[in-house]
């Protein structure tokens, strides 16, 4: 998952915020919403290997609906 940054800078007058009480580098919510997106983007690779006619009919959707924009 998510690699959390937990260096020590040396010879600079200010420390790295990760450290500091409430400046936490991700927030609790960050693990759910990274959990979600990792969801969604294994069920898209499941519905493509199952039924990939499904992302045929999403292109074509695309370009029809783009080329009708353009005229």
């Amino acid at each position: 998952m998510t690699q959390h940054a937990a260096y020590n800078e040396t010879g600079t007058s200010l420390g790295p915020s990760a450290h500091v009480r409430g400046r936490d580098a991700t927030s609790g919510r960050g693990t759910f919403v990274e959990f979600l997106g990792l969801t969604l983007v294994a069920a898209a690779f499941v519905l493509f290997v199952i039924r990939p006619e499904v992302f045929e009919m999403l292109v074509y959707t695309l370009a029809t609906s783009t080329a009708g924009l353009v005229h």
